[in-house]
């Protein structure tokens, strides 16, 4: 099988394929636009992260920066002027994608900063105005599920703005995203916005929770907790999508639908492996379902289309098995709870320090 085959088979399968990835580089080489011709690409997503590598290698931000500088742009600006403008022409990349599929899929992220995360009413006026800025309908902006990302989705929405809720871990919270966005919706309603212009993703973080979990499992060491590794993370996404299928089956939902709502579609996140003892592609093959997006790194992607194995769902029908998976971690002494807290906080933290990372980064080539 070739590779392109692998990819089209995951395609066929229902799973959009959305690079995790961005760069200048990526936009003027062409490569986005050949991802999206011959391998099955159909979205982009962003993080602090990615910016603060893209800007750091190579030169292809210096005209830009040069322009910066020469009219005495502070940093933030500085900063905000090279993201948006490498979203918005990614949009335009995708926008053939986003034509073809009805608004569902040609899609580009773009995360407000990280450094808001605990503030709802700042986070709503960077997300309006990231909005404003990108001008393009194919745009996501991205909102942690933070406690205070919560109102700020629902907000965000109500505008008319299409949503990226990102750093899901936990099937509690994930509960409360998809109530976040019903709310948002039915607000939206009422300002007289039109529901089937407005999409949203509900991004699921994946193999941190088994990077979390597996630490806490070697710690305890007993033979029963070191069977659960790598465990975690797949059973915690099937729940996940156990809790979708319920949500968008109930009356609130119907009523929505009615009037021309899209489903919030769950997009696993964080597929990249990090540890090399296991299958460099089991957060893809793992979670194949129809309806779902999966963002992966290039590595990630290109491993998947040498090696992956796509045998159908495998998802669906296996939310009770993940469960009981659950009950044994708890079992062998795995506080899951505080599982997801930390890495909640600690998913906010790495991309306020990346965030800073990007400023110190164009302050210093600004200079």
């Amino acid at each position: 099988m070739t590779m392109t085959n692998r990819l089209a088979q995951l395609s066929d399968a229902g799973v959009s394929i959305w690079l995790d990835d961005l760069s200048r580089q990526r936009l003027t080489s062409g490569q986005l636009a050949e991802l999206i011709r011959d391998h099955h690409v159909v979205g982009v997503t962003t993080n602090p992260t990615i910016f603060a590598k893209a800007v750091s290698s190579g030169d292809d931000y210096v005209p830009q920066l040069r322009e910066l500088a020469g009219r005495d742009a502070g940093v933030h600006e500085a900063v905000r002027e090279i993201t948006t403008s490498d979203v918005r022409d990614a949009c335009d990349v995708f926008r053939s994608v986003y034509d073809a599929t009805g608004g569902v899929d040609g899609r580009v992220s773009l995360e407000v900063d990280p450094e808001l995360a605990w503030d709802t009413d700042r986070t709503v006026a960077e997300a309006l105005e990231l909005a404003k800025t990108v001008d393009r309908p194919n745009l996501f902006v991205k909102i942690p599920a933070t406690e205070q990302g919560l109102p700020a989705i629902t907000r965000t929405l109500a505008e008319g703005v299409s949503v990226n809720v990102t750093l899901i871990f936990s099937v509690d919270r994930y509960r409360e995203v998809i109530d976040a966005f019903m709310t948002g919706l039915e607000r939206a309603r009422a300002n007289g916005h039109q529901l089937s212009s407005i999409h949203s993703v509900a991004s699921f973080f994946v193999s941190r929770v088994d990077a979390e979990v597996d630490t806490r499992l070697e710690a305890i060491g007993t033979d029963e907790a070191l069977a659960l590794r790598g465990e975690a993370a797949i059973a915690n996404a099937r729940i996940a999508h156990a809790v979708h299928r319920e949500l968008f089956a109930t009356d609130r939902w119907q009523a929505l639908a009615a009037d021309g709502a899209h489903v919030q579609r769950p997009l696993w996140a964080s597929t990249g492996v990090k540890n090399p003892e296991y299958s460099d592609t089991r957060y893809v093959d793992r979670l194949v379902t129809a309806g779902v997006v999966n963002t992966m790194p290039e590595q990630t992607l290109q491993a998947v289309a040498d090696h992956a194995v796509i045998e159908g769902d495998a998802v669906v029908d296996r939310a009770d098995a993940a469960r009981e998976t659950f009950e044994r971690l708890e079992a062998a002494g795995v506080d899951l709870a505080d599982v997801f807290l930390t890495l909640e906080n600690e998913g906010v933290d790495k991309f306020v320090a990346s965030w800073r990372e990007l400023l110190e980064t164009v302050a210093g080539q600004l200079a």
